[in-house]
């Protein structure tokens, strides 16, 4: 397998995987969202974590994780994308912490593993 196909399997798999965390935590903490001053389509669903925030850090830094040269601006988009949420109004800032840290370290937890099962004489290698 290329290893440009092997990034994106990755990528694609921690923001799978935070999607997944995203849902189970939204369904287990029913935290409502902040109403006062929501910028455009009124957002529905709990707010803790914040999912955008989660698959954001889960995803860049995945890939930040493969080419760390880019790290820099990827952790900067992810950090945009997560404040937009502050600005729209639709999540507390707590929400958005959370789901930052969260997302990193699903990243990092996913790409520890692929790393240990890759090594010589380990299972499944």
């Amino acid at each position: 397998m290329s290893r440009r196909v092997r990034v994106v399997l990755h990528v694609v798999l921690a923001v799978g995987v935070a999607e997944l965390a995203v849902i189970a935590l939204h369904a287990s903490i029913p935290r409502h969202r902040p109403f006062e001053h929501q910028l455009g389509r009124h957002e529905h669903g709990h707010s803790f974590p914040s999912g955008h925030a989660m698959t954001a850090f889960a995803g860049a830094t995945m890939l930040a994780s493969f080419v760390p040269r880019y790290r820099v601006p990827l952790l900067a988009l992810a950090a945009l994308i997560a404040l937009s949420r502050l600005y729209n109004g639709v999540h507390y800032p707590t929400d958005v912490v959370a789901g930052a840290a969260a997302g990193a370290a699903i990243a990092l937890l996913l790409r520890a593993a692929g790393r240990r099962r890759s090594r010589p004489g380990s299972q499944g290698g």
